[in-house]
């Protein structure tokens, strides 16, 4: 349906990792090993935190709600991305298009927001220690939660608003494995300068308020450690803040790569590497993460292993 110099789009087309079909079958093996690695793990650490009355605490409320949101996130995007390496047509409808790219959008702000939130706890765990418990109550945890998701979806909807009046002319190709927003304004022929403001806007407002907040956190952290008069004290206390500075850096090295640059330097073969990096390599080491460097994760593991295996 021709409109002027437009066209109505009813599907795209993903031009996926790569082209050479050498190639397919193997990534299709890798990536479902990955995207099955990430729903063992996820899916594993929500269920070992349920069952786990020792885990019931909002560092591990948290991580529960970071390890939700991994598995959202990836399965947002493998199921067809592993579909596409396998038919010949790598084709995605309008709608599923941004259905795909709205989701993506929410799991992306809520894993940002939720790593200030966990940065937060920690400064309140290791600062404050005797008014833990009641500074984060459980009340105070599901309100920040909701917070966190509000935002997410707030965010999400406001720029699939406005991707919607993007214009697609002789092209409906997307250079990448799935649709994300860059590589919609690169292929779209119509003015692209509010969308490109807005996500700029959006990055501002949850990727670097989330640093800043990480960021002070850390500061007080660091300046309460160093006031502990022990060695063993200050490396206990540390210890419980190496999970998350690892996830931190990986998450938001990779996203502030990924976004905070102008559409005129987007570079189709490094975007999707950064974008396999963060979409789902990040999902799968996340639990792998937390369960070999906590103790209590590890100890908690041990013994949801052990218990069946001493009953039979």
């Amino acid at each position: 349906m021709e409109e002027g110099n437009h066209s109505w789009v009813n599907e795209f087309i993903l031009s996926g990792l790569t082209e050479r079909q050498e190639l397919q079958v193997p990534l299709f093996v890798l990536f479902l090993m990955i995207y099955f690695l990430t729903l063992v793990g996820n899916g594993g650490m929500i269920l070992l935190i349920t069952i786990d009355s020792r885990l019931h605490t909002p560092m591990y409320f948290f991580l529960q709600n970071l390890s939700f949101c991994d598995l959202c996130c990836s399965s947002v995007i493998a199921p067809k991305m592993l579909q596409n390496f396998l038919t010949e047509k790598k084709s995605i409808s309008y709608t599923e298009c941004y259905i795909q790219l709205y989701f993506c959008i929410i799991f992306q702000d809520i894993e940002c927001l939720l790593l200030a939130v966990m940065a937060y706890d920690r400064y309140v765990a290791i600062s404050n220690p005797l008014h833990y418990t009641l500074i984060m109550s459980r009340q105070r945890c599901k309100q920040l939660m909701a917070g966190v998701y509000g935002v997410g979806f707030f965010d999400a909807t406001i720029n699939i608003c406005f991707s919607l009046r993007l214009s697609f002319c002789s092209s409906n190709v997307i250079k990448h494995f799935f649709c994300d927003t860059p590589p919609l304004l690169a292929l779209s022929c119509s003015d692209t300068r509010i969308s490109e403001i807005l996500m700029f806007a959006s990055i501002c407002y949850t990727v670097v308020i989330s640093v800043v907040i990480i960021l002070l956190s850390y500061v007080c952290i660091i300046s309460t450690i160093l006031q502990i008069r022990s060695t063993k004290g200050r490396q206990k206390a540390f210890s419980t803040c190496t999970c998350h500075l690892t996830t931190v850096a990986m998450f938001h090295g990779s996203q502030l790569f990924m976004y905070l640059r102008p559409a005129s330097s987007y570079s189709m073969d490094t975007d999707k590497i950064a974008s396999v990096f963060y979409a789902l390599v990040i999902p799968m080491l996340n639990p792998l993460v937390y369960s070999l460097r906590n103790r209590e994760v590890n100890d908690a593991l041990k013994k949801a292993i052990c218990k069946p295996v001493a009953s039979s």
